[in-house]
């Protein structure tokens, strides 16, 4: 049975009603809200479960709904978004009806009824593969080639190619993965499989009518993998089983996790400049790139991030000295490379995809830098997640395996300005002991709550740790005294402003999955509750303080779906 979707029609009306009603706070019989209303105070309960779209067990169109990655909510059009590498899409889901409304994807999604993203018709490009070319770009009227020919439509994403899962290895080739929002609600960065960055503009699903999200820049962050052919993606699956996806028809794998920052002043002149950062983090060469998407912002288009000197001419990393999308500033490669120096000849970067600039800030004819690199202590785990830091107004990445010992992690502070103007960017790190970092969230004041995960084979007792995101040290002096070991093994955190609440997908707890939940003023424990094999993406509604999370099929969901679900939760 499938799940059904709101026709794109009904959204603008959904969304008018949760104003013209109570915001929650009359109890769960509150008018077009029936599970909407909790106490402030009480434990927290699986109180709702939304079957997701286009899910089914017996695998057509979509089989069920088991691999999916990270989740977004938006408190400003209380709207829920996850990552399904099933359906090949982005299902959108109201936070205040918990019905679905829509799915964002391409071409090849497989939700019924669904209308393609279309993409800007600026864009003269599509991202360009081993074979030169691959279906999961922008097909625009200027790319055509013979039996793929331009369709104005995003192409799509390869989902979880060939079942992709965390025992087979194979994750790295499927998206959609990361996701961030703009704090707008009005664009959405997503990390696909062919190591880009795709960016949809939100404001068509937010009409009265609503419409379709338009794809308004697809930024490539390395070389694509050989979906379509001539030898395919098979080579590169079998070299994920003990090669660590080594094999070239594995491209620079899938760009995941990622985090933005507000506009922030440039030290030198002070001009405003809105960043991202992009982590291709999985175990072979994981880097994470440094993309200036001011002018995406500010344009709503892919003007002023398409490669130069050249930027009619489809980025191809065949031709020698082609430059990367001129957006990306900088990339920091975990190599293990004894050098930071990005003006090092006798080190260079090893991705030759991307043409690199050895002398920052020197600008190229369209008055973009070319991308610098720089090189960093190796990452065998590959890299966890980032997030912007705003009492510094430097990016925090999460690396989880950086030292001699393999049980050992470390947080790397990022200055994105670096790559301008010259000078490391990692300014300063902090070592964490028995955890593999998988991410960091800030919460209230200057604290930043650390996640700890597992590892190739390698188990950690439960185990969180607390930071202070202005001088990047332990809370309390040590780590020892800054942790909390009472849930662990989390791959996803995120924090309510509202209630103050940390909210952690565990799932690899030893008992089993769990929503971990921390109080983020006292830095307690208060609650573990049960959830689903590899629940590991969260997100929450800070206004009415629903915490949402992706499940496979079975377990809880079962008594609603088969086929997975989201699970909603709340305070009783």
């Amino acid at each position: 049975m499938k799940a059904k979707m709101l026709p794109l029609v009904a959204l603008a009306g959904l969304l008018a009603s949760f104003f013209l009603t109570s915001s929650c706070g009359n109890g769960p019989g509150t008018t077009n809200c029936p599970v909407c209303g909790t106490t402030k105070n009480g434990t927290y309960t699986v109180i709702d479960v939304i079957p997701v779209p286009e899910h089914n067990p017996t695998g057509e169109p979509g089989g069920p709904f088991n691999s999916f990655d990270i989740s977004n909510a938006d408190p400003i059009h209380h709207t829920f978004f996850v990552s399904d590498r099933i359906g090949l899409d982005i299902p959108v889901i109201s936070t205040v009806t918990d019905i679905p409304l829509t799915a964002i994807g391409g071409d090849n999604t497989v939700a019924a009824g669904f209308t393609p993203s279309p993409c800007d018709p600026t864009i003269p490009f599509t991202i360009t593969g081993m074979s030169n070319q691959t279906r999961f770009g922008c097909r625009t009227a200027g790319f055509a080639i013979g039996g793929f020919g331009p369709s104005g439509d995003f192409g799509g994403f390869p989902g979880a190619q060939c079942c992709a899962s965390r025992s087979n290895n194979v994750n790295p080739m499927g998206a959609p993965d990361g996701q961030v929002l703009t704090p707008d609600g009005l664009t959405l960065f997503v990390g696909n499989g062919s190591s880009s960055v795709v960016v949809f503009d939100l404001a068509p699903l937010y009409a009265n009518p609503p419409g379709t999200p338009t794809v308004i820049a697809n930024i490539p962050l390395g070389t694509s993998a050989d979906y379509d052919g001539p030898a395919g993606i098979g080579p590169c699956i079998a070299s994920w089983n003990g090669r660590a996806g080594s094999d070239p028809t594995c491209g620079d794998t899938r760009s995941d996790e990622m985090s933005l920052s507000p506009p922030i002043p440039d030290p030198i002149n002070g001009t405003l400049h809105t960043f991202l950062m992009a982590d291709n983090g999985d175990p072979g060469l994981p880097f994470v790139s440094v993309i200036d998407v001011t002018q995406v912002l500010a344009t709503r288009g892919p003007a002023n991030c398409l490669p130069s000197p050249n930027p009619a001419a489809p980025y191809d990393p065949t031709v020698p000295n082609m430059p990367p999308a001129s957006c990306i500033v900088g990339q920091i490669y975990y190599d293990g490379f004894p050098t930071n120096d990005p003006n090092s000849a006798a080190e260079p970067c090893p991705d030759p995809s991307v043409f690199y600039n050895n002398n920052p800030g020197t600008p190229v004819p369209s008055g973009n830098p070319y991308a610098v690199c720089v090189h960093a202590p190796i990452a065998p785990a590959g890299l966890g997640g980032s997030t912007f830091d705003p009492l510094t107004g430097h990016f925090l990445t999460a690396n989880p395996n950086s030292t001699g010992n393999p049980r050992d992690g470390e947080i790397d502070e990022v200055d994105p300005f670096a790559f301008i103007h010259g000078g490391p960017p990692i300014v300063r790190t902090l070592v964490v002991e028995e955890c593999m970092p998988s991410g960091l969230v800030q919460g209230p004041g200057t604290d930043f709550l650390v996640t700890c995960e597992n590892h190739d084979g390698m188990t950690f007792q439960p185990s969180e740790i607390f930071i202070n995101g202005k001088t990047l040290t332990f809370v309390n002096g040590t780590q020892a005294a800054s942790q909390i070991q009472f849930v662990g093994g989390v791959d996803e955190a995120t924090f309510d402003p509202g209630n103050q609440p940390y909210f952690l997908a565990a799932r690899d707890m030893p008992t089993g999955a769990v929503l971990g939940v921390i109080d983020g003023p006292s830095r307690q424990w208060l609650q573990n509750v049960p959830t689903n094999s590899n629940s590991h993406s969260i997100a929450v509604d800070s206004t009415n303080h629903h915490v949402f999370v992706p499940a496979q099929s079975g377990g809880i969901c079962t008594t609603q779906s088969a086929n997975g679900c989201v699970l909603v939760m709340a305070r009783e």
